[in-house]
């Protein structure tokens, strides 16, 4: 028997650091939802847990989050069984999508139904509280307006209803180095939940600030040339999404958003094409296969 389930990525809807902590860490708000973009799991049963990824840089040692996410739930909760995890990684590694996020969560989620341990989704999020501040965000499942160090999730219905259209340069952008060539504001100009609650999409490009992509723009250039292109097709808001390197565009008018999604395509960058309103499926299936 094998157990399939999805892994997806997920884009901020603005950024806002408004506190570096002695302890190097930051404090953010920032919105989060879906894209269709997504990994595949299948997993079964095993003698000892072994990890194969089809990305074959991407680790699969103890450094790995669906690793450590593995030895948390053994370590706290226990495992009746070992298990083979088989990943068909699609969204692209330090992309500012949260893929690795993404794995640790589906990791904790997929464990906890095979081994019908019975925990919460609360009980997951304190598993992952050294893994990953987005993790919580892809264990509960839903949009909503992360908070602190970004663990803090209020739900919140911020799923564009709108057509996103996704582009990974190509390259990595690294997290430490956004933030540590950002400066914190502790008062923005506008209320971030404010903007993603009350105002329409195409003020967003006024109103709607990651504060990571000037810095991170300013060291690689092709990010704000993807981002320029995007509004010169026509989208409504278009940005970095988290420390990037992946920006996104957002589209009210399909036969625009496909346009673009083919002109990025046809250019050789890996990109993604999420539909308006567009909700994970967040099953855990069994297969006889």
């Amino acid at each position: 028997m094998v157990w399939i389930s999805n892994s997806y990525g997920k884009i901020n809807l603005g950024l806002h650091v408004l506190e570096r902590l002695a302890t190097g860490y930051h404090v953010i708000e920032t919105g989060f939802c879906f894209i269709e973009w997504s990994d595949r799991f299948e997993v079964k049963t095993t003698k000892e847990y072994q990890l194969s990824m089809s990305e074959k840089s991407i680790p699969t040692d103890e450094t790995n989050l669906i690793t450590r996410a593995y030895r948390s739930f053994e370590t706290y909760v226990g495992l009746k069984n070992q298990y083979q995890f088989n990943v068909i990684k699609n969204i692209p590694a330090g992309a500012g999508l949260g893929g690795g996020s993404s794995n640790a969560a589906l990791t904790f989620r997929m464990l906890n139904k095979m081994e019908d341990a019975g925990l919460s989704d609360n009980d997951l999020v304190d598993l992952s509280r050294d893994l990953g501040a987005d993790i919580p965000f892809f264990i509960h499942g839903t949009p909503g307006f992360g908070s602190g160090l970004g663990q803090d999730i209020e739900p919140m219905d911020i799923q564009p209803e709108a057509w996103i259209v996704t582009v990974y340069p190509g390259f990595e952008s690294s997290t430490a180095e956004a933030y540590q060539h950002c400066e914190p504001n502790p008062t923005p100009d506008f209320s971030l939940k404010n903007v993603l609650l009350e105002e329409e999409m195409d003020q967003w490009q006024v109103l709607l600030q990651n504060d990571l992509e000037p810095p991170v723009i300013a060291r690689n250039e092709l990010i704000g040339n993807i981002k320029d292109q995007m509004i010169d097709i026509g989208a409504v808001y278009a940005a970095m999404s988290g420390s990037g390197s992946t920006v996104f565009g957002i589209f009210e008018q399909d036969f625009v958003a496909i346009q673009a999604y083919e002109s990025f395509h046809k250019l050789g960058f890996l990109s993604n094409l999420t539909r308006p309103g567009f909700k994970p499926d967040y099953g855990i299936y069994r297969s006889e296969k």
